[in-house]
């Protein structure tokens, strides 16, 4: 019996890359799986609805439980037709892993409405869609008097947090907020029996594969094919699984996970600072913070 036997999950963008790596690895262990994958491109555009429908073969092949979805989660509609199907098909949601996501990278100078607004769309505004939805259904299990023990994994990212990459102010932003996103949805959804994590995860996707230079080179695969792929995007969904198990405690956290590496991440903190019994001025506050007005 899997360690996710029975639990009911939806993962948005599990047609490639991560997500289709996380679908994959919940069938494995017994859960019963929505995959949810509009097919589009990198960029965001385009849909190709087989990319879904291939991973649910995939799944039932192997003797897995398995449908797809493929709804844009970055509209309200679409969003909620996700957390329909998968309560529609299997009778209640336990587990939403939010991964869907595009890149439209760009210096600010370069970065124009568009690419702004859909960056922000699929990744931030698809992750609280979707989240919205599954929030009114635990609500109304928990209200009904049933015990809810359901989990959501979100997934943002180093750019943005702890790693910030010029060339993405767009997904650095979005990604950030994904990261403060959850920790609202943790302080808020432990009532209802539900828990809130995030990942920051790094590995050989779609959207890293064309990276060019040295950090692109990290991404490539080992020349020796019998030898450890630490990019390999397999290396990031058994922490996703355990952070979806009925039995896990960890709420509230980020880690940033790759191929041999997991570690929590912590947030801002506010450090020693200034103080003053007067009213600050413009040269006391130069003053205190080590640059002294001269002039």
């Amino acid at each position: 019996m899997g360690v996710l036997e029975g639990r009911v999950c939806a993962i948005t963008g599990a047609g490639n890359g991560i997500g289709r790596q996380h679908a994959l690895l919940f069938a494995s262990e017994g859960a019963k799986v929505v995959v949810n994958d509009l097919g589009g491109s990198t960029d965001g555009t385009g849909a190709d609805v087989s990319a879904a429908q291939a991973v649910v073969d995939e799944i039932v092949a192997a003797g897995g439980e398995a449908v797809a979805n493929t709804s844009d989660i970055a509209t309200w509609d679409g969003a909620k037709s996700l957390i329909d199907q998968a309560v529609d098909t299997y009778g209640q949601l336990d587990v939403l892993v939010n991964n869907a996501g595009i890149l439209r990278d760009g210096f600010i100078h370069q970065i124009d409405e568009q690419a702004w607004d859909l960056v922000v769309k699929v990744h931030l505004k698809g992750h609280f869609s979707t989240l919205r939805h599954a929030t009114d259904h635990w609500r109304a299990r928990s209200k009904a008097g049933e015990t809810v023990n359901g989990a959501v994994i979100n997934t943002a990212s180093g750019s943005g947090t702890f790693l910030p990459n010029p060339g993405q102010a767009n997904y650095g932003a979005a990604k950030a907020a994904i990261a403060a996103l959850t920790l609202v949805a943790s302080n808020e959804l432990i009532r209802l029996g539900v828990r809130c994590n995030a990942i920051a995860p790094v590995a050989r996707t779609r959207l890293t594969e064309d990276v060019p230079g040295p950090v692109g080179a990290m991404f490539a695969k080992p020349e020796d094919p019998d030898a450890f792929d630490p990019m390999d995007p397999a290396n990031v969904s058994p922490l996703v699984a355990f952070l979806a198990t009925e039995d896990c405690p960890i709420n509230g956290k980020m880690f940033a996970v790759q191929g041999g590496q997991i570690a929590e991440c912590t947030g801002w903190e506010v450090q020693d600072g200034l103080t003053s019994d007067e009213p600050w001025t413009v040269a006391s506050v130069a003053a205190g913070l080590g640059s002294p007005i001269t002039a």
